[in-house]
């Protein structure tokens, strides 16, 4: 969990440290093509592994689903790399629709596990969603991380207002604060990247932004140095747009992240 200085330890992976994870997302429609897209990540290619569970067929409204496809990568991941499970709401740019109530019960699922324990190491929990308090309380009292996150596909709000998300992010008792936006111009890419240094000078817990599309590939590659600790990338199936290949994204990082004088 969230230490005194402010990084998330999960497993092998320590988030908010001086170079950004890599998070590799999973998008599959059962639990067998999960795992074997998990397994087909080269070793050393992702820190953190994202299963998208909302496209999984069915797992709105099955929470054995949900339950067997964690179970399922989970067993196929190296045990030093966490796993955070994710339904992306039809709201936030998710695969299929799920009700209040839905959203919930997946959510839960992943918090409870088949047999009361839970197997993923975080869960995500859109900010928008109603009972987004309880939520992560529930996945609190689990052993589980919380990512807060929220989405505009549509728009980049001003600095302030991101700054302003990612702070009831942290009062709601987020692990980690994600928010992702969809720039329109350079400006609304600076504006992310100053909203994300804004909140992470003084943050107490990691927070990860991301600009989507072409014009956000910049906070995708140098995002760290503006203090996101984490980045996503693609090994196969993209999960959002603008996303990098694993492969391009690792050989970058370095550059941008060498000691002083290396």
């Amino acid at each position: 969990m969230t230490t005194s200085d402010g990084v998330l330890r999960l497993r092998g992976a320590v988030l908010g440290g001086a170079v950004p994870l890599v998070c590799v997302p999973v998008v599959a429609p059962d639990p067998d093509a999960a795992a074997r897209a998990t397994r087909a990540i080269p070793a050393g290619m992702a820190d953190v592994v994202e299963l998208r569970l909302d496209h999984l067929v069915g797992a709105a409204g099955d929470p054995g689903v949900v339950h067997a496809a964690v179970g399922a990568v989970r067993a196929a991941l190296p045990d030093g790399v966490p796993l955070l499970a994710t339904f992306r709401s039809a709201r936030e740019g998710g695969a299929q629709p799920a009700d209040d109530a839905a959203y919930a019960t997946v959510v839960d699922a992943v918090a409870g596990g088949p047999h009361g324990a839970p197997v993923a190491d975080a869960v995500d929990v859109e900010l928008a969603a109603p009972g987004a308090a309880a939520l992560v309380a529930r996945a609190h009292a689990a052993g589980l991380a919380v990512v807060v996150s929220h989405h505009d596909f549509d728009a980049t709000p001003a600095a302030g207002e991101v700054v302003a998300v990612l702070r009831r992010q942290r009062d709601l008792g987020a692990d980690v604060c994600k928010v992702a936006v969809m720039p329109h111009d350079a400006d609304d890419v600076l504006a992310l990247l100053t909203a994300t240094r804004t909140f992470a000078r003084d943050a107490d817990r990691p927070v990860v932004t991301v600009a989507m599309g072409r014009l956000g590939l910049v906070t995708r590659l140098a995002g760290g140095v503006f203090g996101s600790a984490m980045t996503f990338a693609s090994v196969g199936t993209a999960s959002a747009p603008g996303q990098v290949d694993a492969a391009v994204l690792r050989e970058v990082l370095p550059l941008l992240h060498a000691p002083d004088g290396a």
